[in-house]
């Protein structure tokens, strides 16, 4: 297979090709430091702030989709392909401002103005997709946002301001979507990228089975999917991460199969690409989904590498195998498959060989007779790591519970069963007591840690809480129904 030794990417209206890119180069220092485009701040360097957000325009089966993300974790080797867009590029050539912009200086959106870019680009991306947003759909764009100075309210202001002063039918991203597309398409093509100095190569397979090839034979590589959890490995602890094989461009791991009964997903579907499934087929997920870090994350974190890296305070797993999923390892041309609960072994080991990637993630649909629940528990409502996590599905017929699967992240050195929990309510009635015998039965599950999310005793007495949440929210027989915000 021929190679490239060049990263191709568009910026601004500028066609931009680089040799030499290392895996642990970022963005944002390319922006700042080469391009000398300071409009893009570091704040955090950990994708938590957004004061770096930007626009990243990429092809998804040929179609051209723009999201923002945090340029201060996301690598420059990763954006082989994309179009890359700036604050300094919205303003007009005669400086008028950007309908954005004009939004937050008519109602003082700004202050010191260091987050101020990207709260633009955020709200950029906002109003492309929804030129008239709710406040709700505001208040999600911007939980990867942090104000200092103005606080939110002038700003959510701002943002429902926007299409006064214009439509995104006369954005120029819009007026130029056709012949980005085709720039783009030209730079696709379709060969395997390998570049940077030697111990500090950055890989990007021309596809599946390219990337299947290529760990064989390099078992050690770096993968970097969304880069929300590796790119801290660079910018806080620095590591080094090379050789790193880049995977978010791969079509083949974007794949989104319903089914009659389950769903299948590519293991480099992110967050907000799998959004629709969630609020379609598993509603119960919607509103816990959007508490997964803020929208510039999950528009680059991928539920794969969320299930790959094993943290035991994952967001995603512990509600996965409550819906029973189950996962595809792939090692060269071999595949298995396995129940998502039996990946994970103990703190920091999963049942993956060296060269193995999980390849995509099967879920069960729903059953009409079971009740659902996710839960999050974490010092912050948004953009926070879990302290606590849970995910129930309880099967009820007549009034009795059959099946139960109880899952909870941050109560062990994994993700983990409940399974005293489970045995205490299976056969019993939907009531009261069997779930305060339920949460009695958790002392034996779990011993956990405290740490500075979370004593030991806080942990405990929250997963109890939260079975006891689940009765006071699914059993019908209460007069008055509890209904709890997620």
């Amino acid at each position: 297979m021929q190679h490239r030794a060049t990263i191709r990417f568009r910026l601004n209206d500028e066609d931009v090709e680089l040799g030499r890119v290392a895996a642990s180069d970022t963005l944002l220092d390319h922006l700042r430091l080469a391009k000398r485009l300071t409009g893009t701040k570091e704040g955090c360097a950990e994708g938590d702030c957004g004061a770096c957000t930007v626009l990243v325009g990429r092809l998804l089966n040929g179609v051209l989709r723009y999201e923002n993300v945090n340029a201060c974790i996301r690598f420059l080797a990763s954006l082989d392909g994309c179009h890359v867009v700036t604050v300094e590029h919205l303003s007009a050539r005669n400086g008028e401002l950007h309908p954005v912009q004009k939004a937050m200086v008519d109602y003082h959106g700004s202050q010191c103005g260091f987050c101020t870019p990207g709260f633009v680009m955020s709200l950029y991306a906002l109003w492309m997709e929804h030129p008239r947003p709710s406040e709700d759909q505001i208040l999600t764009a911007l939980q990867g946002n942090l104000c200092r100075c103005t606080g939110y309210e002038p700003i959510i202001r701002a943002a429902m301001a926007i299409s006064a002063h214009g439509t995104p039918a006369d954005d120029w991203l819009t007026r130029e979507r056709a012949r980005t597309t085709e720039a783009l398409a030209r730079m696709r093509d379709g060969r395997r990228v390998v570049t940077g100095p030697e111990g500090d190569r950055a890989i990007l397979p021309a596809d599946v089975d390219d990337l299947a090839e290529f760990l064989a034979g390099t078992p050690e590589a770096t993968i970097v999917a969304g880069a929300t959890d590796v790119g801290l490995w660079v910018t806080k602890f620095l590591r080094p991460i090379g050789p790193a094989v880049f995977i978010g461009h791969l079509d083949g791991l974007k794949a989104i199969e319903v089914a009659k009964d389950s769903v299948t997903i590519g293991a480099g579907v992110t967050y907000s690409e799998f959004e629709p499934v969630i609020v379609e087929h598993f509603p119960h997920l919607a509103p816990y989904w959007n508490r997964i870090a803020g929208w510039q994350v999950r528009n680059m974190g991928t539920i794969g590498g969320n299930i790959a890296n094993g943290s035991p305070i994952g967001d995603t797993p512990s509600a996965l195998i409550a819906l029973r999923a189950r996962i595809t390892l792939r090692l060269g041309a071999k595949r298995r498959e396995l129940e998502l609960e039996d990946f994970f072994i103990e703190y920091g080991k999963q049942d993956r060989a060296k060269g193995e990637i999980v390849e995509s993630i099967t879920i069960p649909l729903p059953r009409p007779d079971e009740y659902h629940a996710a839960y999050k528990i974490s010092k912050r409502r948004d953009e926070d790591i879990s302290s606590v996590a849970a995910g129930i599905a309880v099967t009820v017929a007549d009034g009795v519970i059959g099946d139960v699967r109880i899952a909870f992240g941050g109560m062990a050195g994994t993700p983990k069963r409940a399974a005293g929990a489970e045995a205490a309510l299976r056969g019993q009635p939907f009531a009261r007591e069997s779930f305060e015998a339920a949460a009695e039965a958790l002392g034996a599950d779990f011993q956990p840690l405290t740490d500075w999310r979370a004593t030991s005793a806080y942990r405990m007495l929250a997963a109890r809480n939260l079975l006891r949440r689940f009765h006071l929210e699914h059993d019908t027989t209460i007069t008055a129904q509890v209904r709890l915000s997620a």
